[in-house]
């Protein structure tokens, strides 16, 4: 079942529990957050969806320059700066496939027709192979880690157990160009985003140290939520 929500494109992928701060300055999201400030808490949410091309949110006036495939971002925290930029913490929760825009809401930002996505474990997959295939990805992950030099510092709550989310830890953490990260945020199920993210890791455990240089780290440190 669709419904209505409004829409924030960025040239970044949000996947569920991923932490996203944002700096809010363009007239259309500050009324975008105002508008969702006046809700009550539980519906203080709205869509990130990634551009296919450009960097600047106000370039998209159609579905075509978005991605079909976002995810939601509750607010968690809005505080307004004396020159009315908001500063803004939100979380990805949900992911949603975008049906089409309501050309009627009447508003300056984008609202979306979006449907939920279901986040099935996987055909053909039990239990005992799906936590195969997570434990897989998390030694994946930690010699990843590893060979960026951050493994000392730990990751805020440790790697998770629970394979969904693990996921999208790495799915999140990754450096990934944006199509690389949005197939992944499509992918249909847990198992086969596993299986992606384990040929990933295998990929970089031999790229980086033959390339002998770092990718940028501030990803593969934050702190993932299931919620």
């Amino acid at each position: 079942m669709s419904e209505r929500l409004p829409l924030f494109p960025l040239r970044t992928v949000l996947v569920p529990g991923l932490v996203l701060p944002l700096t809010v300055f363009e007239p259309r999201y500050v009324a975008l957050l105002r508008d969702l400030m006046a809700l009550p808490e539980e519906q203080r949410a709205f869509g990130v969806v990634a551009l296919r091309s450009g960097r600047d949110a106000g370039t998209a006036h159609d579905a075509s320059a978005l991605h079909e495939v976002g995810c939601t971002a509750v607010v968690r925290e809005v505080t307004e700066g004396e020159d009315g930029t908001l500063e803004v913490v939100t979380s990805g929760a949900v992911r949603f496939r975008l049906e089409g825009l309501d050309e009627a809401a009447g508003t300056p930002y984008l609202t979306g027709w979006v449907s939920a996505l279901a986040e099935p474990s996987g055909e053909g997959v039990d239990a005992a192979g799906l936590a195969g295939l997570a434990a897989a990805v998390a030694e994946g992950w930690t010699t990843y880690r590893e060979s960026l030099g951050i493994a000392a510092a730990g990751l805020p709550g440790g790697i998770p157990a629970e394979p969904a989310v693990l996921s999208y830890l790495v799915a999140a953490g990754m450096v990934l160009d944006l199509p690389e990260r949005q197939r992944l945020l499509e992918v249909p199920d847990t198992a086969t985003r596993l299986r992606r993210e384990k040929h990933l890791l295998a990929r970089e455990a031999v790229l980086i140290p033959a390339l002998r240089s770092l990718p940028a780290q501030d990803l593969t440190s934050v702190e993932v939520s299931p919620n």
